[in-house]
């Protein structure tokens, strides 16, 4: 299925009255804060981006609300996030950066944080949406990729609109770039507004369609 280009407000559901809504939730915008406060801080601490023959770190991270991603993931092999030393997200800082930087430049895959801040030890490759999954979505998920929109930020833009996934985040290999995404819209940021003083409230990420 081709997807249709152009904007739109693609709410990502109709309203389920039963189904919390955890992107409205202060403890998890609190949680992505945190996350996201790191995975900047990893790209702001590589001071290569300006040489080609340097990979920079690369992370692709999704925070989600369910108990298993066996729906719709699949082990990345031997890429493990080190739960030895960083099991979960705390307002400690520190461990988790340090655990992040390395899986940024040593391992691939996608890490799966819980909504109560726990992390999986195994990380996962997401899957595509199914025709089918695109089909049901198509009223309501339109995108128009960015020309800087790779493989990366395209999985994480099609796996945000997931039922289960409240948030994924992305910092670029290839320049620094750090991208929220949630329900198929983005919020982006540039290696260059990198380091500001930091955003407060949460910021809001359903505000930029995928164009």
């Amino acid at each position: 299925m081709t997807r249709t280009s152009g904007t739109s407000d693609f709410p990502m559901t109709t309203e389920d009255p039963l189904r919390i809504r955890y992107t409205h939730h202060e403890q998890v915008h609190e949680l992505i804060d945190v996350v996201t406060y790191c995975v900047e801080a990893v790209s702001m601490s590589f001071d290569g981006w300006d040489d080609d023959r340097v990979r920079g770190p690369g992370l692709y991270i999704a925070v989600v609300s369910g108990d298993s991603v066996a729906p719709y993931a699949d082990p990345m092999g031997a890429n493990r996030w080190p739960v030895e030393s960083y099991p979960a997200v705390t307002r400690e800082l520190d461990p988790f950066l340090e655990a992040a930087s390395e899986v940024a430049l040593e391992r691939d895959g996608a890490v799966v944080i819980s909504v109560d801040g726990a992390v999986l030890e195994q990380m996962v490759r997401f899957r595509d949406l199914t025709p089918g999954e695109l089909a049901a979505l198509e009223d309501v998920y339109r995108a128009d990729y960015a020309d800087w929109i790779g493989a990366r930020h395209m999985s994480a833009a099609d796996t945000s609109v997931r039922p289960d996934v409240v948030t994924t985040i992305t910092l670029s290999e290839e320049d620094g770039r750090v991208t929220l995404f949630e329900n198929g819209r983005f919020q982006d940021y540039s290696r260059d507004h990198l380091g500001a003083p930091w955003r407060t409230p949460p910021r809001e990420t359903t505000d930029h369609p995928l164009d």
